[in-house]
């Protein structure tokens, strides 16, 4: 029985390092299966540094999308993983590629095609490649929207981390103002050379899987994928006689602008976005049955974030777990690959665990997940996302 909600979500598809596809997700997820390793088909100097990668080169991810559909001549690494996740999304939704000129796509990003034109700085590229055509975030949504003919609508967000959680939100307010009846929302993003090394140039990737708020967590992995959910109004819904999975409970993006890369010590901004995102769905803190945090494994965002949730839950956190050390920080692409991985827990009824914890910070009252088995229905969960600049925004699902 569908909800007096105004969003649905019909559909869901991702890839990342544990695997192509929802199920391949769930089934990491459930058996605490990390995907996090040393490099091997990402082509980096810093050896040491796990990832955690698509174990698919662009060839052989070529070959998996042309058994459906055309792949564009020119595609970067985001375009093709973000098409893997795409497919799978809207064949979940019921939705063919001649519908896609009805639908809206809003797809997230960070690196864009860098995978490509980081090749400029070693030296010349063949001029007929024109490389640099590829580099704009928008173009890796560009490129995507080609191999389906084109959407009613395409636009691109680049918020950092929090990207695709953002362009979730964005889709759901285009169904909400009545200004689209379907949008396909999420984000994806491919690791690169100059990716890694910005990341370690700030001294924040840890040479072991990282251990999101554990006291000795010292920084976080880098990872690649991409995800996306289909979105639909309650009248696309029955007209169509879809079978929706989930409601859009609520929403919020609040920036807090305290520093370019850094949290604020308070987790003002997280703070407010989780708020306002309970007030606007009209719930109490204590109607969340999960929240899936952003949970980094660095220690200045695990520190924040836990302070932000503590502020708003008190005494009552509802379990919690990050699920980046299964999959690494996936950056921009992370809002919605969590998003996916919260919908599987709320549909199949369990806990994901935060991988390698094994003793609390000293700042913090409570521990994250690390019993997968769930004692109660999950009946809404709370996704995080936060992005550099205090860019930070939270999404509410419900269950049907």
């Amino acid at each position: 029985m569908m909800s007096e909600r105004e969003v649905f979500i019909t559909g869901a598809g991702t890839v990342s390092a544990l695997g192509r596809g929802v199920g391949a997700a769930a089934g990491a997820l459930r058996s605490c299966r990390s995907g996090i390793s040393l490099p091997d088909v990402f082509r980096t100097a810093h050896r040491e540094l796990p990832v955690g990668e698509v174990k698919i080169d662009n060839a052989d991810l070529r070959g998996l999308l042309a058994k459906h559909l055309p792949v564009p001549r020119v595609a970067t690494r985001a375009a093709l993983l973000g098409m893997l996740a795409l497919d799978e999304a809207l064949a979940n939704a019921g939705l063919s590629p001649d519908d896609c000129r009805h639908v809206v796509l809003v797809s997230a990003t960070a690196v864009g095609g860098m995978d490509e034109t980081e090749k400029y700085y070693p030296g010349p590229v063949r001029h007929e490649d024109n490389l640099i055509r590829f580099h704009d975030c928008g173009a890796v949504t560009d490129v995507m929207a080609e191999r389906y003919g084109g959407f009613a609508m395409r636009t691109t967000v680049s918020t950092a981390c929090s990207a695709s959680l953002n362009a979730i939100i964005f889709g759901c307010d285009l169904i909400r103002s009545g200004r689209a009846g379907i949008v396909v929302a999420g984000g994806t993003e491919c690791l690169t050379e100059y990716h890694l090394n910005g990341f370690n140039s700030l001294r924040i990737l840890d040479t072991d899987r990282c251990r999101p708020f554990d006291r000795s967590r010292n920084g976080l992995n880098l990872g690649e994928g991409a995800g996306f959910v289909v979105l639909e109004s309650r009248s696309s819904v029955l007209r169509r006689n879809a079978v929706p999975v989930a409601a859009v409970a609520g929403y919020a993006n609040r920036c807090d602008s305290y520093h370019q890369t850094a949290s604020s010590p308070s987790g003002e901004g997280a703070f407010l976005c989780m708020k306002a995102a309970l007030d606007g769905a009209s719930l109490s803190p204590g109607s969340i049955s999960y929240i899936n945090a952003h949970g980094t494994g660095t220690p200045n965002n695990d520190l924040s974030e836990g302070r932000a949730v503590e502020r708003v839950f008190g005494s009552a956190v509802p379990p919690i777990s990050s699920t980046k050390a299964f999959t690494g920080h996936t950056t921009a692409a992370s809002g919605a690959i969590e998003s996916v991985f919260s919908l599987i827990a709320m549909t199949e009824g369990f806990l994901p665990v935060s991988l390698g914890f094994s003793e609390r910070m000293d700042e913090l009252s409570f521990d994250p997940v690390t019993d997968s088995r769930a004692s109660a229905p999950l009946e809404r969960v709370m996704v995080n996302a936060f992005g550099f600049g205090g860019n930070d925004s939270c999404i509410i699902y419900e269950n049907l």
